[in-house]
């Protein structure tokens, strides 16, 4: 059988630029930061356009407040725990996150839930299952979700201090599963979320095992219900790789956001996403 490919040329029409938040602040004790942005056409190569002058606060269901400010990095608002001693770190508290930008007032709401703590950070030597998983030392972590349908979290993995932010790495769990309704409350996490630590190759076709020296980071971060559902779409709009399957994909559009334009008569609008974590952390080397 013969094939061919036709380039096809597509003339998208141009939209307004759009206001778009990146706000994941959590309870560690280091500097949280805000980014502010604006969207760009389609097939604009460059990266996004910063907002600068803008003015961003956190204010805490306790009557604190705290100011976020842009410094050398244009777009970039940052608040120093370390520096202001005041930290962001009780659980159940409700934030609001409040950006005032060319005259007009966005605001998004969120809490910090809670999250479980890892147990332990394991190794194993396994023997080829597949070309897709060859001989190797693979990892995974071990962490036991609470009591009480409801929890959701976002579990980061950082391979030799990098941070494994590809969009296949991109893990999520409702409780100790992979969505909502798994009947998974309060037990350990399942297995495939304890091996989604073992990052793949560049071409995705492999997964990577651990060598000796080689050291495993992995963060559990408490998300709101509402987070996990966006970076579920998120999953959705990013994990593409050009295959067949793309023929039958979903259109590429924009996540709905929880950021909202107080002037319900404005035309502008947001997109991204507020969330306050909660995070625990654990890490390991593999040594023969």
């Amino acid at each position: 059988m013969l094939s061919c490919e036709d380039p096809v040329s597509v003339n998208l029409k141009d939209a307004p630029p759009v206001l778009v938040v990146d706000a994941w602040i959590n309870d560690k004790a280091e500097v949280q930061k805000v980014f502010l942005s604006q969207t760009q056409p389609f097939f604009e190569a460059e990266i996004p356009p910063a907002i600068t002058g803008a003015t961003v606060t956190l204010s805490s269901s306790r009557g604190e407040v705290f100011s976020f400010v842009e410094e050398e990095v244009p777009g970039e608002y940052r608040w120093n725990p370390n520096a202001n001693g005041n930290p962001i770190n009780e659980i159940g508290v409700d934030y609001q996150l409040t950006i005032n930008v060319n005259d007009e007032t966005y605001q998004a709401v969120s809490s910090i839930n809670r999250v479980p703590e890892i147990d332990s950070i394991k190794f194993t030597f396994e023997e080829e299952r597949s070309p897709f998983q060859p001989e190797g030392f693979y990892g995974e972590f071990v962490s036991t979700d609470p009591v009480g349908v409801g929890d959701s979290y976002w579990i980061r993995t950082y391979k030799n201090g990098v941070y494994q932010n590809s969009p296949f790495d991109l893990t999520i769990a409702f409780d100790a599963g992979f969505s909502q309704g798994g009947a998974v409350d309060g037990v350990v996490f399942i297995q495939p979320l304890q091996d989604s630590v073992n990052p793949l190759n560049e071409d995705r076709d492999e997964i990577v095992p651990y060598a000796p020296g080689d050291s495993l980071f992995v963060e559990i971060l408490s998300i709101t219900n509402d987070a996990f559902f966006f970076l579920q779409e998120v999953q959705i709009q990013t994990q593409r790789d050009g295959g067949f399957d793309e023929i039958f994909a979903e259109p590429l559009e924009n996540v709905p956001s929880n950021i909202l334009n107080l002037d319900e008569n404005s035309t502008n609008r947001a997109i991204g996403y507020f969330c306050m974590s909660a995070v625990s952390g654990r890490g390991r080397r593999l040594v023969e």
